[in-house]
């Protein structure tokens, strides 16, 4: 039987910035689907037995690059016009800083990676756009990254995969519950920093067939992850 449910929203459209924004289109695909439909790859992999998510490749070097052209932006308003908007650390050099961000990162998400291909990540800022002291303490939002990725090879220089244009939206808390976070040691910071790790991990990742890695997964609980049987 077939049921349609018809979802009536209302709401307030507040012009406060492309940080305060919906979820993407894709938050009901699975990780790996999501993984090779932006590798451009298409359709996951079909195959007898399990399928996994295994890193593909063992990273020897992470590459970070945040432009000093972007524009940034200290002013304390709702949404700042500006490529950079950052406050979860003190007042200072925000290309630096977000370098720090991306290449701490970068490094947690594929230290432990073991893939088939020895390989260099290289990233490319396009955009960081935080929430101002005025969004974070009132009505929250999102924290939008957006930059290009590219994989290297890491004998040869020779691109494997990319550039190809990531996005990542970590939920910024507001009011109350922000400073509830900050209290709790949840910093800005930490949650960028974790979706970070979380987008470059599944990115770097796809989903296999392999007999052998899928002995390893089930020998290893949380390192590749099994998708199906």
């Amino acid at each position: 039987m077939k049921v349609w449910t018809k979802i009536a929203t209302l709401g307030l459209a507040l012009a406060l910035s492309a940080c305060v924004s919906s979820e993407p289109a894709s938050r009901g695909v699975s990780d790996d689907a999501l993984t090779l439909a932006s590798r451009g790859t298409g359709a996951i992999p079909q195959g007898e037995g399990p399928r996994i998510v295994a890193p593909l490749y063992t990273v020897r070097g992470v590459q970070v690059d945040v432009p000093r052209e972007l524009r940034v932006s200290e002013a304390n308003s709702y949404y700042p016009m500006a490529d950079i908007v950052w406050r979860g650390d003190p007042l200072g050099d925000r290309y630096s800083q977000i370098t720090a961000i991306f290449q701490a990162a970068a490094e947690r998400a594929t230290t432990t990676m073991q893939g088939p291909r020895e390989a260099v990540v290289s990233i490319r800022l396009v955009r960081f756009h935080g929430v101002t002291e005025r969004t974070r303490y009132t009505v929250g939002g999102n924290h939008n990254m957006v930059f290009d990725l590219t994989v290297l090879d890491a004998a040869t220089g020779a691109v494997i995969d990319g550039p190809r244009r990531i996005e990542a939206d970590a939920r910024a808390a507001g009011g109350q519950a922000a400073i509830a976070e900050e209290q709790a040691g949840r910093t800005q910071k930490v949650v960028v920093t974790e979706k970070l790790v979380e987008t470059l991990r599944r990115e770097l990742s796809g989903a296999v067939t392999d007999p052998a890695l899928v002995a390893r997964a089930m020998q290893n609980p949380g390192q590749p992850v099994l998708v199906s049987r």
